[in-house]
């Protein structure tokens, strides 16, 4: 069979003997909403748990408003252009809205990506500025989270009168889900915050991972830690395989992020009764699969369905390389997994992006990992502790013949946008 995966803004086409093949397992097939200006509207006056949005704003003296970071396909525009005028018919002067951008600790957006997150009119009329992570002095201290996280938030946003957070939901490789509580932490949360969050005291629970919030500790505590520096409306969407929106949930940050949870599970589960010896997949794309760093996402989604000593096969583009500085630096000081595993469990080791190839070991533990990619070169993957494979074409055919003619592919064409998982 001819399947096209997300690769890049192009997508892939590749070929998958009908014999072999496991799907291809996809979301469910939704209709987008049709007038989904009205559907904003109607989920601004109407919202789940909340008083409406008009009632909220009125006699604050200010307003923040959360926006996801260029890695992340949000509409800003979209639901800026109808959340912004109703905070300025409810009395909030423009000058006292900021529009903030949860970059977590990733670099800030600026010039034509900051036209490309909110768009041309926006970007020229109204304040935005780029959450720093790495400047505790931008952030205030609001305590100790019930699992002993140090609680630093950017400071904007905590002096703001009324606080919003958008986003989109979606299965996420630790917090279960993105959206809701995570636009606060980890967005707009300092290093020292998210060091221990992201630490390994919270990513070995076996229950960190993708699609599971009940007792989850990571959703867990950062739902704390959002309630802790305050959160009073939200407004998160679901998308379909071609960005429209399927679904819009605003109001409270836990009552509505629950509801549209429910939604995005319906859509992107997809059970298979075994799992498999080989699983294709991408990282869904642009802008995801930019870099290795976020690449690993696509690796994380599929685990449950591939076989103990299986292979994974991914197509990324990683057209930015590798990651940022430290998550590049972690490759340089580590000869191997191994050898990170032991020192950050150690607890005398950190690095910044650690989270991140602590996740990759988790992959590696069980799976192959091979990358199809035209960013990095072989050589420099294989210092990534992955194989490259020039097609995915060429990795089935080596696969078939470790595992033989009879083995089971399944196929994943949008990466993590997908919830694979064995059926009970």
């Amino acid at each position: 069979m001819r399947i096209t995966l997300d690769y890049g803004k192009t997508g892939l086409e590749v070929d998958v003997p009908d014999h072999n093949l496991v799907g291809p397992l996809g979301l469910r097939p939704v209709q987008p909403l049709s007038d989904p200006q009205r559907a904003l509207a109607e989920a601004l006056a109407d919202p789940i748990g909340s008083a409406p949005l008009s009632q909220l704003a009125r006699g604050r003296k200010s307003a923040c408003i959360l926006i996801c970071d260029i890695t992340r396909p949000v509409p800003n525009e979209f639901l800026l252009r109808r959340i912004l005028p109703t905070l300025e018919a409810a009395g909030i002067p423009r000058d006292k809205i900021l529009i903030l951008i949860a970059t977590g600790l990733h670099r800030p957006n600026l010039g034509d990506e900051l036209v490309e997150l909110v768009g041309v009119e926006i970007a020229a009329n109204y304040r935005i500025e780029n959450h720093d992570g790495r400047n505790l002095a931008e952030h205030a201290h609001l305590g100790t989270s019930p699992r002993g996280v140090p609680v630093w938030i950017d400071r904007r946003y905590v002096e703001a009168d009324l606080k919003i957070a958008t986003g989109l939901i979606e299965p996420h490789l630790m917090a279960g889900y993105s959206g809701g509580r995570k636009l606060v932490c980890p967005g707009i949360a300092a290093l020292e915050t998210v060091q221990s969050w992201h630490g390994p005291a919270f990513l070995e629970h076996p229950r960190a991972d993708c699609g599971i919030l009940d007792g989850n500790p990571v959703h867990e505590e950062n739902t704390r830690i959002a309630r802790m520096a305050g959160c009073d409306f939200i407004v998160n969407v679901s998308l379909d395989k071609d960005r429209r929106v399927t679904s819009l949930v605003a109001g409270d940050m836990e009552a509505a992020f629950a509801k549209g949870v429910e939604f995005v599970e319906s859509v992107c589960k997809a059970s298979i009764p075994e799992p498999c010896d080989v699983v294709v997949t991408s990282s869904a794309g642009y802008p995801l699969d930019t870099t290795f760093y976020q690449a690993i996402k696509g690796l994380t989604g599929v685990l449950p369905i591939v076989k103990e000593g299986g292979t994974i096969v991914i197509a990324a583009a990683l057209d930015q390389g590798i990651g940022g500085p430290e998550f590049r630096r972690l490759f340089d000081e580590n000869a191997s997994l191994e050898m990170f595993m032991g020192r950050i469990l150690g607890k005398d080791y950190f690095v910044l992006d650690q989270w991140q190839l602590e996740k990759l070991a988790h992959v590696c533990k069980k799976a192959r990992p091979r990358f199809v990619t035209r960013g990095l070169t072989p050589e420099a993957m294989t210092n990534l502790f992955v194989d490259s494979v020039p097609t995915v074409e060429q990795a089935i055919a080596e696969a078939l013949a470790e595992y033989g003619s009879n083995a089971r592919i399944a196929v994943v064409p949008k990466g993590p946008y997908v919830l694979p998982v064995v059926a009970a």
